[in-house]
């Protein structure tokens, strides 16, 4: 089972407005504030949310106040002018210790955005000077945010297609036309479908542009999924519609779709594309590898393994591999470069068929176990009780751990 999200963005998008659907989907303010402390900025700035109207809608904004004599603005009202380098930046969300997936999509959420910008300028995205974007606003905002998913759980992120907006924004470098170069540069790097709604004002900022480039898997109409709960983050101006993005949050199987055609007509298996990451290390201890793998798992990995090479001058070393979703290759390859010593990854996209698969649960005597079940056109091929549950409870009650799994399997064949 995948936990999914969907931005729709029909007044666009900005930093604050994911920050307050999140808030409004459920995660606690307070998780929100404590972490972000973990970057050593808190005396710049003060975060608050509020339930406000939009159009007779309700919703949640969160405002950062800062509180170093700059104003806060978004989607063009104005912006900070307390700017940072993308180095500073990546500096204090490394120190910060966050979450690991959150701390890998807030760096590729900057380096996506230092990218756009240094494009834009002719440099490097090192020596792009943030302005609005780097501002003590936009931190809280793409850090915060990248917490929130986290916090929810989140295995995939949609958007739906942008509005362009219109007319002109007054910015560091001057007055620009809308949609800003970055924008549209973000825009070009993923071919995000966009449509003009008739109103002539930034709409889609660069911050709330890049978040969505960078974390969504795909942009259009929603995906498949049950809907759970929709978080409201609401804009700071009116506009002719509510100045609302919605962020709907459900579930899906990835096997219902064949489930629902059944018999014969099912595909066999589920093709999908997945992202491959490897690359040779030869000067690494054992212990950090082991560490690898659990920071990998954390931030969306499908799958890590290792294999035995020799390398020039006949060095012993190991090719670790990383299996993930595309969306999560930029976080995958965060986690590499911090915790080994490599110094280049080699990517490649490959189709991947897997069984239809779904997490069934169990009551055995020492309490409930998960019980992954596979097959294809309706028949089940394979029956694992979870490896944690079985161990969880081995330990708890001093039992041997093939006694839970033998359990576990019992339960299963007998209901």
């Amino acid at each position: 089972m995948n936990k999914l999200a969907y931005l729709e963005c029909p007044a666009g998008i900005a930093g604050d407005m994911c920050l307050g659907a999140l808030v409004d989907a459920g995660v606690p303010l307070d998780y929100t504030i404590e972490k972000l402390n973990l970057l050593g900025i808190s005396h710049e700035y003060q975060l608050r949310a509020e339930l406000v109207h939009r159009n007779g809608q309700q919703a949640t904004k969160v405002h950062v106040d800062l509180t170093d004599d700059h104003h806060h603005h978004h989607q063009g009202n104005g912006h900070s002018h307390h700017g940072r380098h993308l180095p500073e930046i990546e500096a204090l969300i490394l120190t910060a210790k966050l979450p690991v997936r959150a701390q890998a999509a807030s760096l590729a959420v900057f380096r996506k955005l230092a990218e756009a910008e240094g494009a834009v300028h002719g440099i490097a995205p090192e020596k792009v000077h943030f302005h609005e974007v780097g501002a003590t606003d936009a931190l809280v905002d793409i850090v915060g945010t990248c917490l929130g998913l986290d916090w929810l759980g989140i295995d995939q992120l949609y958007c739906s297609a942008m509005p362009t907006g219109g007319g002109t924004v007054r910015a560091a470098h001057g007055l620009l036309p809308v949609p800003t170069p970055a924008v549209l540069k973000l825009w070009e790097s993923r071919q995000v479908p966009v449509y003009s709604n008739g109103i002539e004002k930034e709409l889609c900022t660069p911050t709330g542009t890049a978040i969505a480039v960078t974390l969504a898997t795909s942009f259009g109409p929603p995906p498949q999924m049950s809907i759970q709960r929709i978080g409201l983050g609401a804009g700071s101006r009116n506009l002719p519609i509510p100045n609302i993005l919605r962020l709907w949050i459900g579930e899906t199987l990835v096997e219902q779709a064949q489930q629902e055609k059944g018999g014969q007509d099912a595909h066999p298996t589920i093709q999908e594309t997945i992202s491959v990451l490897e690359t040779q290390i030869d000067d690494l201890s054992p212990q950090a590898i082991a560490y690898t793998f659990d920071a990998l798992f954390e931030a969306g990995a499908l799958d890590v393994f290792t294999q035995p090479i020799v390398m020039k001058k006949s060095r012993q070393g190991v090719l670790l591999t990383v299996i993930c979703h595309p969306e999560n290759e930029q976080t995958c390859e965060t986690v590499l470069f911090r915790e080994t010593t490599t110094l280049g990854i080699r990517r490649s996209t490959q189709i991947r068929a897997i069984l239809q698969r779904e997490i069934q649960r169990v009551m055995t005597p020492y309490g409930e176990v998960r019980v992954k079940v596979s097959g294809s056109g309706g028949v089940i091929t394979n029956v694992q009780p979870e490896y944690e549950d079985c161990a969880a409870f081995a330990k708890e009650n001093n039992v041997s751990w093939r006694e839970v799994h033998r359990l576990a399997l019992q339960a299963w064949y007998s209901h």
